[in-house]
């Protein structure tokens, strides 16, 4: 075998590594807080990149919006997942980058207080599809497996106990949100009361993840999230990848 010959073949077959070990997508984690901040951050942060090393996908963590909320930069990549954010996080040139990323059919997922965030932000509002309102004490409740035909959702039993901070939301800001969990509302006490803000009565329609096509993109949420040990939960996790998957990929799950 002559020394060209082998070359080529040395050649063509680092590049087929590189092919093979190509990351399926690429995920830009956000964690940023501008008020509460929860003590589950650290430990989602670790989750997610351990979930991106288990599938397969490349994830980059920052807080620095200067630096990764813009064109040039969300270019790069397929998903943006807001991890327990709260509050103003983006400025308008921000809050513009972030529309034009999923204007060009790209992704978002938002996990637990993602729906605390930007609330004065109509865009982002919609694409979140409920915003908080208020939050009963940690509790166990019983949950109901809505649409078993989304990526995630096949671990979950059709119906199953979780422990968790069970969110009540506003009214749904877009009429074409997927749910796939919901809480059964006599399983838990709903009861809340801050002073300024109370629980609303009469709510049959608790419900805790979501998806849609939003605005030429995807965005996938779940309320899921609040505490940290959460996130050494192995159903919970496969939740969290599936929302993720669908979103940068748009690709489904067929549970039969």
């Amino acid at each position: 075998m002559n020394r060209f010959f082998r070359l080529t073949l040395l050649c063509l077959g680092l590049f087929g590594c590189l092919v093979v070990n190509a990351a399926q997508f690429k995920a830009l984690l956000v964690s940023k807080t501008d008020g509460w901040h929860h003590d589950s951050g650290a430990a989602g942060v670790v989750a997610l990149q351990e979930l991106a090393e288990l599938h397969d996908f490349e994830i980059f963590w920052s807080n620095d919006m200067d630096r990764v909320m813009n064109d040039k930069w969300l270019a790069d990549y397929d998903v943006v997942i807001f991890l327990l954010t709260t509050g103003d996080i983006l400025n308008d040139e921000q809050q513009g980058a972030l529309e034009r990323f999923v204007q060009s059919g790209k992704g978002f997922v938002g996990i637990h207080s993602a729906a605390d965030t930007e609330y004065e932000w109509d865009w982002y509002t919609k694409m979140v599809g409920h915003m908080f309102h208020i939050h009963p004490a940690v509790q166990t409740a019983s949950l109901e497996v809505t649409n078993p035909n989304f990526p995630g959702m096949d671990r979950f039993a059709k119906r199953f106990i979780f422990t968790d901070e069970w969110y009540e939301f506003d009214a749904p800001r877009s009429d074409k949100l997927e749910y796939l969990l919901e809480l059964d509302i006599d399983s838990f006490d709903p009861l809340a009361n801050w002073g300024s803000k109370q629980s609303q009565e009469g709510i049959t329609h608790r419900p805790v993840s979501w998806a849609h096509n939003y605005d030429g993109g995807r965005a996938f949420y779940t309320a899921m999230g609040h505490m940290a040990s959460t996130f050494k939960d192995d159903n919970f996790l496969h939740h969290i990848y599936g929302g993720i998957f669908w979103a940068a990929t748009g690709k489904g799950f067929r549970a039969k």
